[in-house]
């Protein structure tokens, strides 16, 4: 009878060690938006407004250069005309056509000019914001796993991006493993007391040569 009791305890312990094992290896998931902490982040608030800046900054080069080609173009628009006068001397229209042609190359390379500077000033500032973006994700990403795991969570997913069928990555989860809000206030302790807030502004570098007022020549098609 002994032995029967000490069997029974024994098993029951056993069933019971399996029980706690089996409820300890429950997964615990939350949840995070990994895009709306970007987004809102006051780094990237503060990265936005001096790259807009920049922006500004570019957009009034890009004037002057098309403002020095605009008046390449009206000493080119002269030299034509004169070139063509009946009244002009044979010498006079063969150095006002030789004067124009050397017009022409120099509105050429202003528009070359125009051109590189746009594609140039374009891939900067996409370069500068996605490695400002790469290095912000790896911050945000450790300060969500930090929290989660002090949450006991044994999985942390971003709800925040759109699967290979364009829906998003969780169909549905209970708002109390939402951890974006609490994430938000981790990384807005260190935040200033005053951070430049991104202006939205109408002049900006267009990002390519088809978008840009192009410099021209009347009658001529420019040479791409």
């Amino acid at each position: 009878m002994k032995k029967s009791l000490q069997s029974i305890v024994a098993i029951a312990a056993f069933a019971f060690a399996g029980l706690t094992t089996h409820a300890q290896s429950v997964p615990k998931i939350l949840v995070v938006d990994l895009a709306k902490l970007f987004e809102n982040h006051w780094k990237t608030q503060e990265q936005n407004a001096k790259l807009q800046a920049d922006e500004a900054k570019a957009q009034d080069q890009l004037a002057q250069i098309q403002k020095d080609g605009n008046a390449l173009v009206e000493q080119f628009k002269e030299l034509d005309e004169q070139s063509k006068n009946p009244t002009a001397t044979a010498e006079a229209k063969a150095k006002a056509q030789g004067d124009a042609q050397k017009l022409y190359d120099q509105i050429t390379q202003k528009r070359s000019e125009q051109n590189a500077f746009i594609q140039n000033t374009s891939n900067t500032i996409k370069q500068r914001f996605q490695t400002f973006k790469t290095l912000m994700l790896e911050e945000i990403t450790k300060t969500a796993v930090d929290i989660a795991k002090r949450h006991g969570a044994t999985f942390l997913v971003d709800k925040s991006g759109p699967t290979l069928v364009g829906v998003s990555n969780i169909l549905y989860y209970d708002p109390s493993l939402d951890i974006t809000d609490e994430v938000m206030v981790e990384l807005n302790k260190d935040r200033p007391a005053i951070t430049p807030t991104p202006v939205t502004t109408s002049a900006a570098p267009a990002p390519a040569t088809g978008s840009s007022p192009e410099i021209t020549v009347p009658g001529i098609t420019p040479n791409k």
